[in-house]
């Protein structure tokens, strides 16, 4: 049947020839107009229904006819040939096709193709990849304003992006040159001792023209200093210069941090003594100068605060490097996520790098101090030079840089650091400087296992009782299935399987459920393990009688096996730990695999007001995941337990709120000093501005910074 349609289907076409099909030649234009596609075939059969009212029965021809019709004459004919106008009409749809210019490439591309297999991968990430060309083209939603309301409306919908992982986090800090922990402790402790053997004689020697100030103030003649302007003058600037000796590591550092391109207290107390010593010789040498008394033991407690400021902080540097030599391979370090504070795998590299960094102090003043200097020397030129009194301008720029570089502004990094610092030597922590504990406390909350709430020793196993099956298979599906969780009962279990000289399964298709419990392949057997009302959900029967609360039960094949009485005891120090984060308002993030840990059962355990945040379950089983990880240190953790953890982040939490509260406030003291400073030099009211008053007020502004250095080692 298929040749014979084959010659019948040519026969139609070519008009009946009896050339055989072989034996016909074909261009590239005819075989396009004869299978062409579907255009020529709609123009074809409108010719057949066109002509054929009006064909006759065709007659076999003698020859085969011309492709092209041929020419015909002027002379009517009464009728056309019906064969001829059919083939006519055939020619024209041929010519209309090839008129349209249809190459080979593109009819290739048209026809359809062979479908291929197509992943799933591939179609999401086609169509992610559709969504984000769009959203970058047009938003999803365009801000506008609500009809009632003055804040414009926020996208709701966001798509979902692919987290950072902790390894390319950790490839873009780039890590320098290291000192070994105890290399730097053994620096640091060095310098903590030679600040701290030249302190006491330095705030002797600081005191004694303010003790002479302080009786004069209250009618008391002092023998040689009361009245005589040589005497007093002589006196202050021999005070000054043995203070600025025996406090040269103050000038030290202002003129290191200079180089590194940083304006510090230590360089603004600098300027001062050198300023005030000027003034001294001023006094000495200036006749004309006014008689006030010289502002230079402001000058010389300035440096006192800002050796014992510097003191500080080589201490908390030495407590911390102290700490951190402790073990090469530390147990624990806490370091940074997306979600708050994690507690990973231990490791010292990047920890020197990270306690290297500058405080928030040293960047804070580096931007505002330099603003106080300027303006300190602008203010004496107009409160002097302006006032053609210029030989009272070292007189006037001491005063105003003595009311600008307050006491406090040295003690606002060193002294809360300090503190935290031996708070958390003595607890067996380490935290790597003000970088490591701003970014260990910057989200307020931090990922806690089953491990950190319910440590070892803390579970214990009450009863075991067997359904059907042997109690050493029994207790080798159990040990097997917590292993391959990953969840605190493996210990427990563990124990267990030794006693029954058992032996771990191969675990194949594990999977976690959300309804507190886990399913595998053993053997070929379907194993589930979790609590009751999993097995109720997985449709396996329970005994009536069951009535365990933090029970662990297992099922093979949906018949129960056996069922474990697990106790879960609270610990001590877990609740202190618990209570110290709720009232340093951070919120711990539960990520156990345990099916039996829950926010109930917290409440349950330990004080009814701990609140927790429970995620899902697949960002619990990510969150316990980045705990096998390893990232950079930005804390130490020398000891098990939750205590440890969490007065390293809420510590951490409060020497930030503290050195950023004192600097701001001491910053403000420096400007309010310089200013109210400025006006009376301006106004010449010397006898308001006196040494005295000016260090009172000094003193008053560092006040709440030594009792907010106080209140960091306090929770």
């Amino acid at each position: 049947m298929a040749p014979k349609d084959t010659n019948d289907l040519y026969e139609t076409l070519t008009g009946g020839t009896d050339v055989p099909p072989a034996a016909e030649e074909f261009s590239l234009e005819e075989i396009l107009a004869e299978y062409g596609g579907s255009l020529e075939q709609h123009l074809l059969q409108d010719a057949d229904r066109e002509t054929a009212p009006k064909q006759a029965p065709p007659k076999a021809p003698e020859a085969r006819p011309s492709r092209t019709p041929p020419r015909q004459e002027s002379a009517p004919e009464k009728e056309p040939d019906p064969a001829l106008e059919a083939e006519r009409l055939r020619q024209e749809a041929r010519d209309k096709l090839l008129a349209q210019a249809v190459d080979l490439e593109k009819l290739e591309r048209e026809l359809p193709r062979a479908p291929r297999p197509i992943s799933l991968e591939e179609v999401v990430g086609n169509t992610v990849e559709a969504v984000m060309e769009e959203r970058e083209a047009e938003p999803l939603l365009k801000p506008r304003r609500g009809l009632f309301s003055r804040r414009k409306l926020e996208e709701t919908e966001e798509l979902y992006a692919r987290p950072e992982s902790e390894e390319e986090a950790a490839e873009a800090e780039e890590i320098g040159p290291e000192l070994e922990p105890f290399e730097a402790s053994a620096d640091y402790r060095a310098e903590y001792k030679s600040r701290k053997s030249t302190l006491p004689l330095a705030a002797f020697l600081a005191l004694v023209p303010t003790a002479l100030l302080s009786a004069e103030r209250y009618g008391v003649t002092v023998p040689y200093w009361s009245g005589d302007a040589k005497v007093q003058s002589l006196f202050l600037l021999a005070c000054l210069a043995l203070v600025s000796l025996l406090c040269r590591k103050v000038f030290a550092k202002g003129a290191e941090m200079l180089a590194r391109k940083r304006c510090t207290s230590e360089l603004l107390i600098s300027v001062s003594a050198l300023a005030a010593a000027a003034d001294c010789a001023a006094r000495l040498l200036l006749p004309e100068r006014s008689a006030a008394m010289p502002y230079a033991s402001i000058s010389c407690l300035a440096l006192v605060f800002a050796l014992w400021g510097d003191s500080r902080e080589s201490r908390g540097m030495y407590d911390t490097f102290r700490a951190a030599a402790v073990d090469d391979e530390p147990p624990y370090l806490v370091t940074e996520t997306e979600r708050g504070a994690c507690k990973q795998r231990g490791a010292v590299p990047g920890f020197y790098t990270t306690a290297m960094r500058d405080d928030a102090a040293t960047l804070w003043q580096t931007a505002m101090l330099p603003v106080v200097l300027v303006a300190s020397i602008v203010f004496a030129g107009l409160s002097s030079l302006g006032q053609g009194r210029g030989s009272d301008f070292l007189l006037n720029w001491s005063a105003i840089l003595a009311g600008g570089a307050t006491f406090a502004l040295p003690l606002c990094w060193g002294l809360p650091w300090s503190k935290l610092a031996r708070h958390l030597q003595k607890a067996g922590c380490a935290v790597a400087g003000w970088s490591g504990a701003e970014k260990v406390s910057r989200r307020r909350s931090m990922i806690v296992t089953d491990t950190d709430l319910f440590p070892p020793g803390t579970m214990q196993l009450n009863g075991v009782k067997v359904y059907g099956e042997e109690l050493q298979k029994a207790v080798s599906y159990a040990a097997s299935m917590a292993r391959a969780a990953g969840c605190g009962l493996e210990r427990l279990f563990d124990g267990l399987l030794r006693g029954e000289l058992g032996h771990y399964e191969k675990v194949d298709d594990f999977s976690f459920y959300e309804e507190g419990g886990y399913s595998a392949a053993i053997r070929g057997e379907s194993v589930l393990l979790g609590t009751a009302s999993f097995m109720r959900k997985m449709e396996v029967r329970l005994p009536g009688d069951i009535n365990l609360k933090t029970g662990i039960f297992l099922a093979v094949d949906r018949q129960l096996a056996a069922v474990f009485a697990v106790k879960y005891n609270p610990s001590e120090n877990v609740d202190f730990a618990l209570r110290m984060m709720r009232r340093s308002h951070i919120t711990p993030i539960l990520a156990a695999r345990d099916p039996n840990i829950t926010p109930a059962l917290l409440k349950r355990k330990f004080h009814k007001g701990v609140k927790v945040e429970y995620p899902d379950l697949t960002t619990r089983v990510a969150f316990s995941e980045v705990e096998q990880d390893r990232g950079l240190p930005r804390a130490l953790l020398f000891r098990e337990g939750l205590l440890p953890y969490a007065e390293t982040v809420a510590g951490s939490r409060r020497l930030c709120k503290s050195v950023r509260r004192a600097t701001a406030l001491s910053i403000l003291g420096s400007a309010a000093g310089t200013l109210l400073a400025f006006y009376l030099v301006f106004q010449g009211k010397y006898d308001l501005l006196t040494p005295l008053a000016l260090e009172m007020f000094l003193l008053l502004w560092t006040l709440p910074v030594l009792v907010m250095a106080d209140w960091t080692g306090r929770y």
